[in-house]
């Protein structure tokens, strides 16, 4: 199930939402009957990339988070870190990573799985905010707010071309800057 579901991801970051349940599976070696034994159309193979991509966002963004806490840089560094790896999760298959964004429909499962990514996210953004002294009068939402925006900038705008990604994090970094300024 592997082999489809990263021959899904390449042909998907290739040719878009064009991609075929055919050639998908003459990409990972195996009949289209073995493909539909576990996936009924091209649309199920997406989720399943979306999934997979979940999964190693949430281990490679917990290892950050859990080194930043050991660490406790300052928060430009901080956040430099943190984008870098958010950035570098989406770098190789940009086109991709806009298609899962805009097509895959969770199911109940996979939306409430991605909800507590993102407030488990929020919930260390917040905690650099504090341990920074950059979490003016409402920290929760400011975490909030740097969550999505920086989510929405990287799927909706960075990932319409490639992207290298010094330049990436650099771009976010603006926007991080302006929506949790240093104090003073």
């Amino acid at each position: 199930m592997n082999t489809l579901v990263e021959a899904a991801a390449q042909l998907f970051s290739a040719e878009g939402i064009a991609a075929t349940t055919n050639r998908i599976a003459e990409r990972a070696g195996t009949s289209i009957g073995t493909l539909y034994q576990y996936f009924p159309d091209k649309f199920a193979l997406l989720r399943a990339v979306a999934d997979r991509h979940v999964r190693d966002a949430d281990r490679e963004l917990t290892a950050v988070f859990a080194a930043l806490r050991t660490d406790a840089p300052p928060f430009d560094a901080t956040m430099g870190t943190v984008l870098e790896a958010v950035v570098t999760l989406h770098a190789g298959r940009p086109k991709l990573h806009a298609l899962l964004h805009r097509l895959v429909t969770p199911t109940a499962e996979q939306l409430g799985l991605l909800t507590d990514l993102e407030d488990r996210l929020c919930s260390e953004v917040a905690f650099h905010l504090k341990r920074c002294g950059r979490s003016g009068a409402d920290v929760e939402t400011t975490a909030r707010t740097l969550v999505h925006t920086v989510d929405a900038q990287l799927h909706r705008v960075l990932t319409r071309d490639e992207f290298d990604v010094g330049d990436a994090r650099d771009a976010l970094m603006v926007t991080v800057s302006r929506l949790a300024p240093p104090p003073g």
